[in-house]
């Protein structure tokens, strides 16, 4: 290979980067587990709630199951009463408990807080969710509440009234409709990361609502 072959780079195969681009961070209110705590602090136990699946569950191996058996190809799986009977029934098994999930609820749970479930999915005659996370979650028999299925409603987020009717004051949650339906409810949304690795995409925007975004709560 001659000198002038080795002072031309290859930027197809090796892109680079300068400093500025490594500097550049998007103005997000970052907030840890300890943070949250501590702005907490002096306050009584209250009512918190959490979104399900992508925050404190990776729940994407039951959804990629359920497309694979349901549409291949499409999400109209996600419109089979059959699909979610499965997810709420079975699979959930085969969810993995996030570690900031863990964090959070312990946090909460040694505050005296009450802990809520709110989620999305559509209620079906038989679930185990609520044993999963109990058990996944180690939260105390007397202080577990069953899962809220809300289901969904096109241009209705119905997380909202069950927000309202359970006093949340503080809600976690992966999607812009969490941060936005908890604002709605008059309650402080906190974004957690969604897993870059599951099925459910376009990954949103953390902090486009100047939300506080967890630090390390994509896993």
């Amino acid at each position: 290979m001659n000198a002038s072959a080795l002072s031309q780079p290859d930027t197809a195969l090796y892109p680079g980067v300068d400093i500025a681009q490594i500097s550049h961070q998007a103005p997000v209110h970052w907030v840890s587990v300890e943070q949250i705590k501590m702005s907490l602090e002096g306050k009584p136990a209250m009512a918190v709630g959490f979104d399900i699946d992508d925050t404190v569950l990776f729940s994407s191996p039951g959804f990629f199951r359920g497309q694979q058996q349901f549409s291949p190809h499409s999400s109209e799986f996600l419109n089979n009463m059959e699909f979610w009977e499965k997810m709420n029934g079975e699979w959930d098994k085969f969810s993995i408990p996030k570690e900031s999930g863990r964090a959070l609820i312990s946090m909460h749970l040694e505050r005296g807080d009450a802990i809520y479930f709110i989620t999305a999915r559509p209620q079906t005659k038989n679930e185990i969710v609520t044993q999963v996370l109990q058990e996944d979650f180690n939260i105390p028999a007397d202080k577990m509440n069953k899962v809220i299925f809300v289901g969904e409603k096109e241009g209705v987020n119905l997380k909202v009234p069950a927000m309202k009717e359970k006093k949340i004051k503080v809600y976690y949650g992966d999607s812009n409709g969490d941060i936005t339906g908890a604002r709605e409810a008059g309650a402080r949304g906190i974004r957690v990361l969604r897993p870059d690795n599951g099925t459910n995409s376009p990954l949103p925007k953390a902090g486009i609502f100047g939300e506080e975004v967890l630090v390390n709560s994509n896993r």
